[in-house]
């Protein structure tokens, strides 16, 4: 009753601001403007990641670079280079079974990763139309086959049956297909605009001209994507070889490389180099594992930028 003339009642109280009205919402803590510590913290731990992987892979490409005099004054592998000296790769890449394993893992590459990716996008496709026949038994066969498996037994007993033993086509039929990778292509093939499909199919267009002239070109992310998975995969692969091929002739190079490395067998053709003292054994292993690692780590970082728009938009939905 005794109010000031010209004052409010709630003059003099602090108004309380609601969330959205007065005030921004706060921020997760993922998204606050990380301290100068924090940045520091980061910087510390990135740098420590990349010396843990840089570090090995400087040690083995300089020491493949080594002679054997400065790899036995080092005794072993060899950290700070004393010189350049291309020798042991001029030995194996001058003939010999490392060449020969070489243009044998190239050309295994090569083939089955066509191969590969030409029934990858054939069945992926096929599955992204709902309509298609047998579309969801044929889909719930394939993600069958991601939790059941016949086991190395019955698979070896299988490509023996075909004729496929001491031949290449065995070092690509019994790994050819990807069921993750044929649903991640099948994902991305479904984000694909339906509408643009169906002009298309009214203008006359086929399955066969939709797929190579408006879905493939619209998918290039992510068929460079699993292309790199199944190159990388053909690349790498030894297990196949070691138990479907006895020919030493017709071995890839990683099995080579197991031979050098694991086994210390001497690759043909270098023995009579090493007995004399001309190469070190050790240079020979080092400058193998430079040849296998180099051809992935020349093609990841043309791949690297479609890795996102591939794998990501390829797997959310679908």
């Amino acid at each position: 009753m005794t109010a000031v003339l010209g004052t409010r009642p709630d003059q003099g109280k602090t108004r309380e601001k609601r969330p959205g009205r007065w005030s921004a919402p706060p921020r997760p803590v993922w998204e606050e403007e990380p301290s100068r510590a924090g940045q520091a913290g980061k910087g510390i731990a990135l740098g420590l990641a990349c010396l843990a992987i840089l570090f090995p892979l400087w040690i083995v490409i300089v020491t493949s670079l080594q002679t054997k005099r400065t790899i036995d004054e080092a005794g072993g592998l060899v950290v700070i280079p004393k010189g350049i000296t291309f020798v042991a790769y001029q030995e194996l890449l001058g003939g010999g079974q490392v060449q020969r394993a070489a243009l044998v893992s190239i050309g295994v590459t090569v083939v089955g990763t066509l191969f590969s990716m030409a029934v990858s996008v054939l069945c992926a496709y096929g599955l992204s139309r709902s309509g298609s026949l047998g579309h969801s038994w044929i889909l719930m066969t394939l993600l069958a086959t991601m939790f059941f498996g016949a086991g190395l037994i019955p698979t070896y007993l299988l490509v023996q049956a075909l004729g496929l033993t001491d031949t290449y086509l065995a070092l690509i039929l019994p790994s050819a297909v990807s069921v993750f990778n044929i649903l991640v292509l099948r994902a991305f093939f479904m984000n694909i605009s339906q509408e643009l499909v169906d002009s298309a199919r009214i203008d006359g267009a086929g399955e066969w001209r939709i797929l190579f002239r408006i879905v493939m070109p619209l998918s290039r992310a992510v068929i460079a994507v699993i292309s790199l998975f199944y190159a990388v995969g053909y690349w790498s692969a030894w297990f196949n070889a070691s138990i479907y091929l006895t020919d030493q002739d017709m071995m890839p190079l990683q099995n080579v490389m197991i031979q050098l490395v694991q086994k210390q067998e001497r690759p043909v053709g270098l023995s009579a180099q090493i007995n004399t003292g001309q190469l070190s054994p050790l240079a020979i292993q080092m400058a193998v594992m430079v040849l296998a690692l180099l051809p992935v780590a020349v093609l990841s970082p043309f791949v690297q930028k479609h890795f996102k728009k591939g794998m990501l938009t390829g797997a959310v939905k679908g």
